[in-house]
């Protein structure tokens, strides 16, 4: 059936791991130039993996190195068999280019049709896309498989809040697939037109392409009635459909194993840590044949636990921060999703925030900047997250408490840092 999960026992997904794996290192190092000569001088050769733990003996892959290889040189196949690219924005540099063979696209398609089913999507459901479509995976790798699965997709994308209201009242979806911080601005846009949120079709909410708490789970799930579930991906691995919580259990998200190797590293020594320890997932893929990718570095933390749902499957815990959000004020160590927390904590705090740090003098500041849920607001509601993030995080913190709307929305990725520690920069 489309998008079942399969059943392996352990070991015969470990056998297919293995194999799978040591055609894509061939693969790369065969057709991949940088994978040559990146194995090459750490002195390892695919045919030097006769298990799965001799992975650890091969170089990561970075961002950078894909960077370094724009636009289609990390390709393992001649470009007139690429189907499709994709590419990150490229706000901090080159972007990173991905590519798709047919096949890649019809194994993608399947993940997610298997991914939006495990969530509690069903074939027949109305399934609306808010995801930005065009070079962002996110789009496109949910509307494929959702169609996959056989539902009906209403391809919104982004932005036209207003009209997303009008067509999810109108054309009565039970799925809704966006960024999490996206869904918060349609809420407040049905609460702008005096619609009650609970009172939609809308059934079951399919959240990812950037950190959410299960704080801000709650406060969805409260304002909107619906069930919300994690989803996972990244483009320089697939897209959307690495991994996917169960809508059942909501707790943590089973990586499709058969598809993608995940390993946790020391984000410092960079050493594999333990099943249960938390520290920096990295990705190989197993089927990719446009771009494989090796030990790739995702920058996100996070640890493995066994799986529940999916007992073949092993689950990561949902992902709050990155390497590279962690935000360092006066020697601690700080990120977003902390002072998310705290905020879902103060009754009265919208989850519509952003972190600025500044270096007035010699030392840095953070400051909260943070909307009210009402135009009238008790004006000790910037003391007492103050305090909240004082005792909790560690840190001493600026609170802003800024009037409803007052910050910029986001129509995808939510942006809750603003840098303006370097002269001239605006963040």
């Amino acid at each position: 059936m489309t998008g079942e999960v399969p059943s392996y026992d352990r070991d015969r997904l470990e056998a297919l791991q293995l194999e799978r794996l040591q055609a894509t290192l061939r693969a790369a190092y065969d057709a991949v130039p940088h994978y040559r000569h990146a194995f090459d001088e750490a002195g390892v050769h695919p045919d030097d993996l006769v298990s799965l733990a001799d992975l650890a003996r091969f170089p990561f892959t970075a961002k950078a190195d894909l960077r370094a290889n724009y636009p289609f040189g990390m390709f393992a196949v001649p470009r007139e068999q690429v189907v499709r690219v994709h590419a990150s924005s490229g706000t901090t540099g080159k972007p990173t280019v991905v590519g798709y063979t047919q096949a890649d696209i019809d194994t993608w398609a399947e993940l997610m049709a298997r991914s939006i089913r495990a969530m509690g999507g069903r074939p027949g459901d109305v399934v609306h896309v808010a995801y930005g479509y065009g070079l962002f995976t996110g789009g496109l790798g949910a509307h494929y498989g959702a169609e996959r699965l056989g539902c009906t997709v209403v391809p919104i994308a982004g932005g036209m809040t207003e009209r997303q209201v009008q067509l999810i009242l109108d054309f009565g979806p039970r799925v809704i697939m966006s960024t999490p911080s996206y869904f918060l601005a349609i809420l407040d846009e049905m609460d702008r037109q005096g619609v009650d949120p609970r009172s939609t079709s809308l059934e079951v909410g399919i959240f990812g392409a950037e950190p959410w708490t299960d704080d801000m789970r709650r406060t969805v799930e409260q304002r909107s009635g619906i069930r919300a579930v994690d989803l996972y991906g990244l483009s320089e691995v697939m897209g959307p459909g690495v991994s996917a919580e169960s809508g059942e259990t909501q707790d943590g998200l089973h990586v499709w194993e058969d598809h993608f190797l995940p390993e946790v590293v020391d984000p410092v020594t960079l050493e594999p840590v333990a099943d249960g320890e938390r520290g920096e997932l990295v990705f190989t893929s197993l089927t990719k044949l446009a771009m494989p990718v090796i030990r790739y570095r995702t920058r996100d933390l996070t640890r493995l636990l066994p799986g529940t749902a999916y007992p073949t499957f092993r689950r990561m815990e949902k992902v709050t921060g990155r390497t590279d959000d962690m935000m360092i004020v006066r020697g601690v160590n700080v990120f977003p999703s902390q002072v998310e927390e705290q905020i879902l904590a103060v009754e009265g705090l919208a989850p519509h925030y952003l972190c600025v740090l500044t270096r007035p003098g010699s030392l840095d500041e953070l400051t909260v900047q943070v909307e009210a849920v009402e135009e009238r607001y008790d004006e000790g509601l910037g003391a007492r997250l103050e305090e909240r993030i004082k005792q909790r995080i560690g840190v001493t913190a600026r609170v802003e408490v800024l009037a409803p709307h007052a910050l910029e929305r986001s129509l995808g990725k939510a942006k809750r840092i603003s840098d303006r520690r370097r002269a001239g920069s605006a963040g």
